[in-house]
């Protein structure tokens, strides 16, 4: 049988089970009672792993969740084609192919060989989870303009090797490797050749 987690347990980033899903806690807010015989209330900042919806919930400091049978296999993103996304297993060396849908916009992080983790629930892909940032090759980049820096705008925007946008630096050429921050989608700096 699966271990019990009781809310007050619950803390930012864990995992838990709810109404037969699986949810990943975002943020934990305890309410502690100012009258006897009140009840500590937890209120859970949650997002569905399935639906990737987020919301908050409230629950008794007492309620139990289960831990849900999660994890986590390290892949390296190979093709894309009319199946899918296509990931090599570092474990098995298998191919594995998620559908456009489980990946979504995340499409634009996706270049040769990077290294990912297919998060998967009761043996079943549910989604990715990239490193801190990945390295991506500049396509394109509009001419920075002299005299640009003295308006403030010290950015221009480039395109990288999967068709994302994104602002970088004056001094970025075409060309060039670049890191982005996975999350924001930002530029992270020059990437070490």
């Amino acid at each position: 049988m699966a271990s019990q987690i009781e809310a007050i347990e619950i803390k930012r980033k864990m995992f838990f089970e709810f109404e037969d899903a699986p949810y990943h806690c975002i943020d934990v807010e305890v309410s502690k009672p100012t009258a006897r015989g009140g009840q500590t209330l937890v209120r859970l900042k949650m997002r569905n792993l399935l639906t990737r919806a987020v919301f908050d919930k409230t629950f008794k400091a007492g309620d139990r969740f289960k831990e849900p049978d999660l994890a986590k296999i390290p892949a390296s993103y190979l093709y894309a084609d009319a199946s899918g996304y296509n990931f090599m297993d570092q474990e098995t060396f298998e191919t594995l192919t998620l559908g456009p849908d489980l990946v979504g916009d995340d499409r634009q992080l996706l270049a040769d060989n990077v290294t990912v983790q297919i998060q998967t629930y009761n043996g079943n892909p549910i989604g990715l989870q990239f490193p801190p940032h990945v390295v991506l090759a500049v396509t394109s980049a509009e001419a920075g303009a002299r005299g640009d820096t003295a308006t403030g705008s010290v950015t221009k925007v480039a395109t990288l090797e999967t068709g994302m946008e994104i602002r970088v630096p004056l001094f970025i050429k075409e060309g060039e490797k670049i890191k982005v921050h996975t999350e924001t989608r930002e530029f992270a700096g020059r990437a070490e050749k």
